[in-house]
């Protein structure tokens, strides 16, 4: 009802219409999980390009294959990742003091060792009048104030931080550091005064240990990775569970990370260790997310791969296992062609699929070509696909004219032997995505009158975003009633669950398969016989 009815008139009042629209969620934003040469740790960062990687985690390493698999995702067409950078042992961040004032490296890694910090103040008569304004402002005095700048020796970067204090006011360092710079952090406690200033500078300034401070307390790159490592911890949310500061995640990417001496890094490293396989695909069945497997080093042939699939022990609906691996050209090796994990190229195939045509289709085909790959490094032919593909192992094949393609869409519940319906990457891929946007689009549901009219809001709603979908071609069949279907209802939710405040909402939906084996049949039209 409208305000009350007081005078003689018309009244205007506004009727909620019901409809409460569902978004799709994105479908293929990456998370990747590996070291890097800097960066937060054990914090999931989203970048959108590898230029942000590289301004962030340091860009291609040596001691690490994240940097090429990140890279392999952008240049295959990726649009969002996440980036977990994990640590081998305790982080290990360097220490300057800069006379007095203690500093520490924003991130760990040895990259902070070329760090050098300066101090001084604007103490000229020139510069009193501002001095004393500036100060006035804060709350404190002008022998309050000085200026602090940081330089990286090794990549040139400057930051000049201007009138800051150790006395409590809105530019105490501490604050200005963690807000405004990308290089150092203050330690606690602070000095009790402004600490000292460096003797002028001249063109030697970020050399001479008079001009400025340098490092006197070396940070390091971290052991190698071990399995716990990149594992952590759920309670500390360390590691893979790091991941649960990210709101949400479509694939997974878990580089190689383990070393196998003498072989050189990063390109000869095997991927991710069986025993943490498990793990990792049920926290990807958890979070609603594909987990990508690459395949071992060892597997340089089919017999090895078909052997080796076996000891995987990986059948989980929400993995896809790919083989064999790419190579592509290492820049940190004078461009040498060298051997990589293809999952970083896959994922970004995924992305580039599901942005040209949909969740529903397949990432794969002559569609789903490798960006950056010279060649496989275990050419398959025909025959020898047809013994892996019914193994739930994904192909890549070289394809005339196409190149380097992804040749396989199962999942690692394929294998014809398991006769599961979840036997297609896009299947569950498109299973996934409904639930996630069905589970995000229905939360004003909580707590709402559990009655006919809240269950026809439902069917609307959720009617309403499945009808889409059939309009783009998700869904089998030529009309809705053929595609897909919501029940809610007294056969649904009865009363004894309307007492217990629960309300079933039944989706069903005719996913479209891919077209994996096209038979096509010839024939001779006999001439006509003559009688």
């Amino acid at each position: 009802m409208p305000v009350a009815l007081t005078y003689p008139g018309v009244y205007i009042e506004e009727i909620p219409s019901g409809v409460r629209t569902i978004t799709g969620v994105p479908t293929s934003i990456t998370a990747f999980i590996g070291r890097a040469i800097r960066g937060p740790v054990n914090d999931p960062v989203t970048i959108n390009n590898y230029g942000d990687f590289e301004r962030i985690f340091g860009g291609l390493w040596v001691g690490s294959s994240l940097g090429f698999s990140v890279q392999d995702f952008f240049l295959n067409g990726g649009g969002q990742a996440i980036i977990v950078r994990v640590f081998g042992g305790p982080p290990a961040a360097a220490g300057i003091d800069a006379k007095g004032l203690k500093l520490q490296a924003a991130t760990s890694g040895a990259w902070a060792n070329s760090l050098r910090a300066r101090i001084d103040y604007l103490d000229t008569a020139a510069d009193a009048a501002v001095i004393a304004q500036t100060a006035a402002s804060l709350g404190v005095t002008g022998a309050d104030l000085f200026n602090l700048t940081i330089h990286d020796n090794g990549t040139g970067e400057t930051e000049v931080i201007q009138n800051v204090t150790v006395t409590e006011s809105s530019r105490r360092v501490d604050r200005i550091l963690e807000t405004s710079s990308r290089l150092v952090r203050a330690v606690q406690p602070l000095p009790s005064a402004r600490p000292g200033a460096h003797a002028p500078a001249d063109v030697s300034v970020w050399t001479t240990d008079t001009e400025s401070s340098p490092v006197n307390a070396p940070g390091t790159d971290g052991a190698a990775l071990t399995t716990a490592d990149v594992l952590g911890t759920r309670s500390a949310k360390t590691g893979l569970y790091a991941l649960e500061n990210a709101d949400l995640f479509n694939l997974l990417v878990i580089p190689p990370y383990i070393v196998v001496p003498p072989k050189q890094l990063p390109s000869d490293i095997d991927p991710t260790p069986a025993a943490l396989l498990p793990f990792v695909a049920a926290y990807c069945e958890e979070r609603r997310a594909m987990l990508i497997v690459d395949p071992p080093s060892a597997w340089t042939s089919k017999d090895l791969a078909k052997a080796g699939v076996t000891a995987l022990n990986l059948t989980s609906k929400n993995a896809a296992l790919y083989f064999p691996r790419i190579r592509r050209v290492n820049p940190l090796h004078e461009n040498r062609v060298e051997d990589f994990s293809p999952s970083g190229a896959i994922a970004g195939v995924f992305s580039r699929i599901d942005s040209s045509r949909g969740v529903w289709k397949a990432p794969a085909g002559l569609e789903a070509t490798l960006n950056g790959v010279v060649q496989l490094s275990v050419p398959l032919t025909d025959p020898e696909n047809g013994e892996l593909n019914p193994l739930g192992v994904n192909c890549l094949r070289v394809r005339p004219a196409a190149g380097p393609v992804i040749w396989g869409a199962r999942t690692r519940q394929g294998d014809d032997r398991l006769a599961s319906e979840w036997k297609y990457v896009p299947v569950r891929r498109l299973a996934l995505y409904l639930e996630e946007s069905l589970y995000r689009g229905t939360q004003w549901v909580v707590f709402e009158p559990n009655d006919e009219p809240l269950w026809a809001q439902i069917r609307l709603n959720v009617g309403a975003f499945l009808q889409t979908l059939f309009r783009q071609g998700a869904f089998q069949g030529s009309t809705p009633q053929q595609a897909y279907f919501v029940k809610v209802d007294r056969e649904t939710t009865t009363q004894n669950d309307v007492d217990r405040g629960i309300v079933n909402i039944v989706v069903g939906f005719a996913p479209l398969k891919p077209a994996e084996f096209v038979v096509i049949r010839l024939q001779q039209i006999a001439g006509q016989i003559q009688t």
